[in-house]
C-alpha cells in the first residue's frame, strides 16, 4: 500500500518496488481508457469490474490498519465479516468500477488451504464426462 504525504497528509512510507508498480498501474488504466474512448466499438463489461488490492502487512493487526487507513481516504464504510470466517474490507464505486481494499485473515487462507490440500490427488475418470481418450 502506498501513500502520498502530499495528497493525503498520511505519514505511512510507501513499500519499496509500490512506486513503480503504482505508476504502471495508473498508466495503463488510462491507456486503457484512452483506448476505450477512442474505439466505440470495442465491447465493455455491461457491469462494470472490480480492482481488488489485498492488503500487505507484516500481521493481521497491521492489514487490518491498512484497509482503515484506505477506506478513510475512499470515505467508505469497513465491511467486517471476520466474525463469520469472511474478510476485512472497504470499498467505493466510481461509475461502473469498484475499488476495493481487502485483508484477508491467516484463519482464512489456512482454511482455504486445508479446503484445498486433496485438489491434486483428484482426477476424473476419463469416460466421466462423455469425452473419451481424453486424459484428466
Amino acid at each position: 500500500m502506498t501513500s502520498s504525504t502530499e495528497l493525503t497528509g498520511q505519514t505511512s512510507l510507501p513499500v519499496p518496488g509500490d512506486l513503480f508498480a503504482r505508476h504502471q498501474t495508473i498508466a495503463g488504466l488510462r491507456a486503457l481508457a484512452d483506448f476505450l474512448e477512442a474505439n466505440p466499438a470495442v465491447p465493455v463489461n455491461e457491469y462494470g469490474r472490480e480492482y481488488n488490492v489485498y492488503a500487505r502487512a507484516e500481521d493481521e493487526a497491521a492489514a487490518v490498519a491498512v484497509v482503515d487507513q484506505v477506506a478513510a481516504l475512499l470515505g467508505a464504510e469497513v465491511i467486517d465479516k471476520r466474525p463469520d470466517g469472511g474478510h476485512y474490507s472497504a470499498e467505493k464505486t466510481f461509475g461502473r468500477i469498484t475499488y476495493g481494499i481487502v485483508h484477508v485473515p491467516k484463519r482464512r487462507h489456512d482454511e482455504y488451504d486445508a479446503y484445498t490440500s486433496y485438489r491434486h490427488n483428484i482426477r476424473l475418470d476419463p469416460d466421466q464426462d462423455g469425452d473419451k481418450g481424453r486424459a484428466a
